[in-house]
């Protein structure tokens, strides 16, 4: 159902999910680096108001013309918020960006803080955005879709570059390997804090997410070339962000495509 909506949005023009009209430059960089301008253009900036100012808090993906993804602990019931797309540099006045009011925020129903479970959101725009060479969407995995251990994957933000520094100006990518389940659970790595409806990613204890990453994509090739979204930011290790053994953890966006697909039809 959901492809048939993103089809239905994206008659009429060029642009289709997953093809950025920027090519990704994939260097397997150690720590990140900062992106090619616009080669993740579904990657947005969700922002709060506080006073006369909009503050930068997470990450999130167009998902379609008026759709965006991002996590449930992103979300307080007694903020506005709005999405900035086609950013690259949050400190900038730049081409080809537009900021959108949020228009209504669906938090998952089954949202725990305190287990971190269901940590996903959408977030519906006040307005379609027009797409273009710096606003795309990004692909959805298929249903219930699972990546092998060490399949290729980037995160990407404005998160901390590193364990308590600076929020970063420009947009990064690292590679982000996947770790399985079977691993990832292992008693010395996560244990039973991860659940099925979760992805890691990394562990190596130099390449991680990190707090203002939250909400953002874990962006991984798909079988047809596409780029999908296959996780969410949702937790890392409260130790430091890139600790050996404590992947950063992911909603897994192929677990809940259903959700997704339901949330739409009906808003």
């Amino acid at each position: 159902m959901f492809k048939l909506l993103l089809v239905a949005v994206l008659v009429g023009c060029a642009y289709s999910c997953g093809v950025p009209y920027y090519e990704p430059i994939m260097s397997r960089v150690v720590g990140g680096e900062d992106v090619r301008p616009h080669s993740w253009p579904w990657q947005i900036s969700l922002q709060y108001s506080s006073g006369d100012r909009w503050g930068h808090t997470c990450g999130g993906t167009l998902i379609a013309t008026n759709w965006v993804l991002t996590a449930a602990h992103c979300i307080s019931n007694s903020r506005t918020y709005r999405v900035a797309l086609g950013k690259h540099n949050l400190l900038e006045e730049e081409a080809g960006s537009v900021i959108i009011a949020a228009e209504k925020i669906i938090v998952h129903e089954k949202w725990s803080s305190l287990f971190i479970i269901n940590d996903i959101a959408l977030v519906k725009l006040a307005e379609h955005v027009e797409l273009s060479d710096t606003i795309q969407p990004s692909c959805l995995p298929a249903n219930e879709a699972l990546l092998p251990n060490d399949y290729p994957c980037f995160v990407t933000g404005w998160g901390r570059l590193y364990t308590n520094g600076p929020i970063a100006e420009n947009l990064q990518q690292a590679l982000l390997p996947v770790v399985d389940h079977a691993t990832c659970t292992q008693r010395d790595w996560w244990g039973s804090q991860v659940k099925p409806t979760m992805v890691c990613a990394g562990g190596d204890g130099v390449v991680s997410g990190c707090n203002g990453d939250s909400g953002g994509p874990l962006n991984c090739h798909g079988d047809n070339g596409t780029w999908e979204v296959h996780g969410v930011v949702s937790f890392g290790s409260g130790l430091s962000c890139n600790y050996a053994k404590k992947p950063t953890v992911f909603t897994r966006v192929s677990a809940y495509i259903n959700w997704i697909n339901e949330k739409i039809a009906s808003n």
